[in-house]
C-alpha cells in the first residue's frame, strides 16, 4: 500500500522507491513465558527467557543487546488492535500510521527512506519482501490473544538472522496451543476498527491444537482538512496451530490464510482507482529434539504465498520457501556453541498496468547462508560472544556478517555489555530491476551494479536492577553507513539507482520501570537520534532528495502507568511524544491512550478505551496525501467458555 499517498510515478524518484508497495497512480513476517507479566515483580521480569539475541534461551536481564519484551498481558491491557499497534509499546521503535491500514516501523532511523533495515519474523517466518524490501504491514495480521510475547531488538542482528537485520529485529512469538484451550469470542466496535474473532482449542494425544478466524474493518481516513482518503480496509483471516510433545521431540505445524481489500488513496479526484486486494497463505513446520547434556537440534520449514493486486498499478504473485537448521551444542568447557544453515527460495512475477515495470517480469531468487557463534566464559562474570554468518545472494554474491559481544556482570544486579557488528541490506528487485517511465518528467531504471548497503555499528549498554522497586536499561550506539541508495542522473531526464550516499547515526535508548506501590507500576522510555547523511565524493542525487529522505524524529518519549484497581480491574494510561519529522511539515505531537479492562465474571471481560485523548488530530508520516489521526474510542467484549 502507498505510504501516505505517495505518487507511484514520481514518488519513487523523490526517494521513496521502496515503500511498502508501489500502489497508487497520482497526478505528480520460543520458550514459554508467563502470560500475566503484571503479576511478576520487576526482579522476576528480568528472569524472563528470550531467544532473539543468541538463538538459545537466556535471561532478559543478561542478554547483551538492546532488547525490550512486549508481553501478552501488555497487549491485553493496551487494547492494541493489531500487531503494528502493539509495537507502539516498544520504547526502541518509532511507529507511524499511514493510510489504508499500513505503517512505517523502524528502529534507529530510516523511517522515510523505505524502512528497509528492519527484519520482522512471526514464529521464525520472515515477512521481509524481496520485491521492494521492507515489510508490508497491511497484511501482517496476527490474533492479538495468540501472541505470547514480542521480542524487539534494536541494533544489528545479521549474524543470527541474516542480511536486512541492519537496525533491528522484531520477533513475534505466538502461544503454544496448550495455552489456548477452550473457546473464545472477541467482539470489538470502535471508530478506528470494528470486527470479531473466534478461537477454539482442544487437547489431543501428546499435544493440543487450536483454530481461529477473524474479520476486521477500518473506516476511511481523513486529512487534516477533513478530506476523505477513500482508504477503507477490510481483512478476513483464518488459521490453525497444532503442537505435539513426545519424549524429547517437539513438533509444531501451523498456518494462516487471509484476504484483504483496501481503498487506494489518490491525489487527483478525476483518477479514481478500484480497491486493491491482497490475499495469501502460509504453512510452517518446526521440529526440535533435546539431546544429551543440554544440546538441541531443530529444523524449521515454511512456504508463503502472497498475491497483491494494486489495480491500475501492478499485480504480484510471490512464492517463498525456506528451510532452516540450528544446532545448539552442549557446553564444551568454557564454550557454548551454536551453528546453523538456511536456504531460501523465492519465485516472483510482477504484471504491470502502468508506466512502472520490473525487468525481467519473472524472477527466481536464492539465498544460502551458514552461521556459527561461540560464547566464551572468560571468567565467572565475563563472557565474550563471537559469531559470523556467510550469506550468498544472487545480486552481490557472498556477504560476511561478523559480530563481537562482550558481557560483564559487574554485580548480581548490574550488567554491562558492548558490541561491534558489521551488517548489510542486500539488494531487492526494486534496486536492480525497476523501470519507471514518467514521460516528460524523466525515466528511472534500476542500477545494474547496485551493491549492498553496509553498516558498521558500535554499541555500549548498561542494565541495572534495584530489587523489586526499579530497573532501567541504557544503550548508546554509533553506526557508520556506506553505499546507501541514491537516484543518480546518468543523462538528461534519465536516472539510475546507485550507492552514492554515506552517513552516520548515533543515539541513546533508555527505558525503565518503577514499582510505586504493589498495585501501581510506572514505565518510561526515551530515544534520542542524531543523523548525518551526505553524498560521496563525485556522486550526484536527484534534488538531493535521498539525503533528505530520512524522515525521522530526533526525540521519542513514552510514559505508561499500569494500575490494578482491584480484583479483575486494570487501568492503563500511555502518553507518547514524537518529535517533528526531519525535512517534512509533519509537526511533533503528544498522544494519550486510555484503556480500562474489567473482568465482569470468570470467562467474561469488558474493555473500554480512548486513543489520542489529548489532541483533536495529528499526522504521523509525510507524503503527498497525509493521514490525520484524531480522537477515537472502542468497546470490546471477550468471552471464554
Amino acid at each position: 500500500m502507498p505510504k501516505a499517498g505517495y505518487s507511484l510515478k514520481w514518488g519513487l524518484v523523490t526517494g521513496c522507491i521502496c515503500s511498502q508497495s508501489l500502489a497508487a497512480v497520482a497526478a505528480a513476517g520460543g520458550a514459554a513465558t508467563p502470560e500475566n507479566f503484571a503479576n511478576l515483580s520487576l526482579e522476576e521480569l528480568s528472569d524472563v527467557r528470550v531467544v532473539s539475541v543468541s538463538k538459545r534461551e537466556e535471561r532478559l536481564g543478561d542478554a547483551p543487546a538492546s532488547i525490550f519484551v512486549i508481553s501478552a498481558d501488555d497487549i491485553r491491557r493496551s487494547g492494541a488492535r493489531s500487531l503494528a499497534e502493539a509495537l507502539r509499546m516498544a520504547p526502541n521503535l518509532h511507529v507511524a500510521q499511514t493510510p489504508a491500514g499500513n505503517y512505517t516501523i523502524t528502529a534507529r532511523g530510516f523511517a522515510g527512506n523505505s524502512a528497509n533495515k528492519q527484519l520482522v519474523m512471526i514464529d521464525g517466518r520472515s515477512v521481509y519482501t524481496p520485491l521492494l524490501s521492507g515489510v508490508s504491514w497491511d497484511v501482517q495480521q496476527v490474533p492479538m490473544d495468540a501472541i505470547e510475547r514480542i521480542e524487539v531488538v534494536s541494533g544489528p542482528g545479521g549474524t543470527l538472522w541474516g542480511t536486512n537485520a541492519v537496525n533491528g529485529v522484531i520477533n513475534v512469538i505466538t502461544k503454544p496451543a496448550a495455552s489456548t484451550l477452550g473457546a473464545m469470542a472477541d467482539l470489538r466496535w470502535g471508530q478506528e476498527q470494528s470486527g470479531a474473532a473466534f478461537r477454539y482449542g482442544a487437547a489431543m494425544e501428546d499435544g493440543a491444537w487450536r483454530a481461529y478466524g477473524m474479520d476486521y474493518a477500518l473506516p476511511h481516513g481523513e486529512t487534516l482538512a477533513g478530506k476523505a482518503l477513500g482508504d477503507a480496509w477490510h481483512n478476513a483471516q483464518a488459521g490453525f496451530r497444532a503442537d505435539w510433545l513426545r519424549g524429547s521431540d517437539a513438533l509444531t505445524v501451523q498456518g494462516d490464510a487471509y484476504r484483504i481489500g483496501a481503498g487506494q488513496v489518490v491525489t487527483a479526484p478525476a483518477v479514481p482507482l478500484p480497491a486493491a486486494s491482497m490475499r495469501g497463505a502460509n504453512l510452517m513446520g518446526h521440529w526440535t529434539r533435546q539431546l544429551y547434556g543440554g544440546a538441541s537440534v531443530s529444523l524449521l520449514a515454511y512456504y508463503d504465498r502472497t498475491e497483491r493486486d494494486q489495480t491500475g498499478s501492478y499485480k504480484e504473485n510471490l512464492d517463498v520457501a525456506d528451510l532452516q537448521a540450528l544446532y545448539n551444542f552442549a557446553a564444551l568447557g568454557r564454550h557454548t556453541l551454536a551453528a546453523g544453515a538456511e536456504y531460501r527460495f523465492a519465485r516472483d512475477r510482477v504484471r504491470v498496468t502502468s508506466g512502472t515495470a520490473f525487468r525481467p517480469e519473472r524472477a527466481t531468487m536464492h539465498w544460502t547462508s551458514l552461521f556459527g557463534q561461540d560464547t566464551i566464559a572468560l571468567g565467572e562474570q565475563l563472557n565474550l560472544t563471537a559469531g559470523l554468518r556467510i550469506e550468498r545472494n544472487m545480486y552481490t554474491g557472498t556477504e560476511f556478517l561478523p559480530n563481537l559481544r562482550l558481557a560483564w556482570k559487574a554485580t548480581p544486579s548490574t550488567s554491562w555489555w558492548a558490541a561491534l557488528s558489521r551488517t548489510v541490506r542486500a539488494p531487492s528487485r526494486v534496486d536492480r530491476e525497476i523501470y519507471l517511465d514518467a514521460g516528460p518528467r524523466g525515466r528511472l531504471t534500476g542500477g545494474p551494479t547496485f551493491q549492498s548497503e553496509t553498516a558498521r555499528v558500535l554499541e555500549i549498554g548498561l542494565r541495572q536492577q534495584f530489587g523489586n522497586r526499579a530497573s532501567y536499561s541504557l544503550t548508546a550506539y554509533r553506526a557508520l553507513y556506506d553505499k546507501l541508495r541514491t537516484i543518480k542522473p546518468v543523462a538528461p531526464l534519465v536516472f539510475e539507482i546507485g550507492n552514492g550516499m554515506e552517513g552516520e547515526t548515533r543515539g541513546l535508548e533508555a527505558w525503565g520501570s518503577y514499582q510505586a506501590t504493589p498495585d501501581w507500576r510506572l514505565s518510561a522510555g526515551l530515544t534520542l537520534t542524531h543523523e548525518e547523511f551526505s553524498l560521496k565524493p563525485g556522486e550526484a542525487d536527484f534534488g538531493n532528495l535521498s539525503v533528505r529522505g530520512n524522515w525521522d524524529p530526533r526525540r521519542v518519549a513514552k510514559l505508561r502507568s499500569s494500575y490494578t484497581l482491584g480484583e479483575g480491574r486494570d487501568l492503563d494510561l500511555t502518553l507518547r511524544y514524537v518529535g517533528p519529522l526531519r525535512f517534512t511539515a509533519v509537526a511533533g505531537y503528544t498522544a494519550l491512550d486510555i484503556n480500562f479492562n474489567w473482568q465482569l465474571k470468570p470467562g467474561l471481560e469488558l474493555a473500554l478505551g480512548a486513543s489520542n485523548a489529548l489532541d483533536r488530530d495529528h499526522e504521523e508520516f509525510s507524503g503527498a496525501t497525509r493521514l490525520a489521526l484524531g480522537r477515537g474510542a472502542y468497546v470490546r467484549v471477550i468471552s471464554r467458555f
